[in-house]
């Protein structure tokens, strides 16, 4: 897989991870500069928009692109939001703000989307929550990109592996963000360890805790092909992280899935509103839904200096990050892999 991602133009093991809210043109565009695979989350982006991002980079920067797509599926009727409203109605209150209009919707990968890809011709699209439907695979395979699928269980590497995409994301229980599962009822993340002592057919790359040198040569020692690292580079001036969220990193916080935020599980910083509500509740609607209602919210208190209703996502290494540029980073991270193998 190293010398996979080579003959893409990196000349690191790393994929520098998507993170929406995190992750855009800057932080890909440094990620590359300092050789690693830069990605830019897609699933909130218009077809225009998705464009003009992989131009800016593009216009910047030569080597790989990753586009990231999600691959949910939208709950039919729009789920009812009063349950989770009247539970923050005394937020509402407190804070004084209303219920406003919704914030832009994450949307699975559809015709629009693979019609952009298809003209912007990424060098990697990856999956989240499984894979499209076999008409647009087909379509993202015919432009020349190869096809990254994200498993968070033995079943759902082996279910990707079978599908024929070119290398399968192991996240682990460890990673940050919205777990990517598909596969089964429930939530139910697995070690990265264990992940990577699965044997499929295709590169394994490995998500979840990663942070530093060593982090990256265990990973490789046991069995990845290359890394995602998305927590190691919040803490870098190219993230568009919100300040009381930057103010956290590399402090000694608890991190912990939650649907509070969007309805599906996800990992992130503790804050007050999953310490007063607890980290899981029924009466917040479906995905992606579940954002809604907090938007206002979040708007006020970020204004404030306060993360009390944001979506903090990290992972477990959050206390080791420390701010430096993105492309320093990645040289950084490949020069100490590099030492290590010496």
């Amino acid at each position: 897989m190293v010398g996979f991602l080579e003959a893409l133009g990196a000349s690191a093991p790393i994929v520098q991870a998507p993170m929406a809210g995190a992750g855009g043109p800057k932080l890909a565009i440094a990620a590359i500069r300092g050789g690693a695979v830069g990605s830019l989350p897609c699933a909130m982006l218009t077809p225009e928009q998705l464009a003009g991002q992989v131009a800016e980079v593009r216009a910047a920067v030569r080597g790989p692109l990753n586009l990231n797509f999600f691959c949910h599926h939208l709950p039919e009727p729009t789920p009812d939001e009063s349950a989770w409203r009247a539970l923050l109605a005394p937020y509402y209150a407190e804070e004084g703000v209303q219920p406003g209009p919704p914030p832009p919707l994450r949307r699975p990968f559809d015709a629009a989307l693979c019609e952009a890809v298809e003209r912007v011709r990424p060098e990697i699209v990856s999956f989240h929550f499984g894979l499209p439907e076999e008409s647009l695979l087909a379509r993202v395979r015919g432009t020349g990109a190869l096809v990254f699928g994200n498993a968070t269980t033995a079943e759902e590497m082996h279910w990707l592996a079978r599908r024929g995409v070119d290398a399968v994301i192991a996240q682990g229980a460890e990673a940050g963000g919205h777990s990517g599962w598909f596969l089964g009822d429930r939530h139910n993340p697995t070690q990265l360890a264990k992940l990577l002592a699965e044997k499929i057919p295709v590169p394994v790359i490995a998500a979840g805790g990663i942070i530093d040198g060593p982090d990256i040569a265990r990973a490789l020692s046991a069995g990845a092909s290359a890394v995602q690292l998305g927590t190691a580079f919040l803490a870098t001036p190219e993230s568009s992280i919100s300040a009381p969220f930057r103010a956290l990193l590399g402090t000694e916080v608890a991190t912990r899935f939650t649907n509070l935020f969007s309805g599906r599980e996800a990992q992130g910083i503790e804050n007050r509103l999953m310490r007063d509500l607890g980290a899981i509740r029924d009466e917040v609607p479906a995905f992606p839904y579940g954002s809604n209602a907090l938007a206002p919210l979040r708007t006020h208190a970020e204004a404030d200096g306060r993360g009390d209703y944001s979506p903090l996502w990290a992972g477990t290494g959050v206390a080791r990050v420390r701010p430096t540029g993105a492309e320093a980073l990645v040289r950084q991270l490949a020069g100490a892999l590099a030492s290590k193998r010496a």
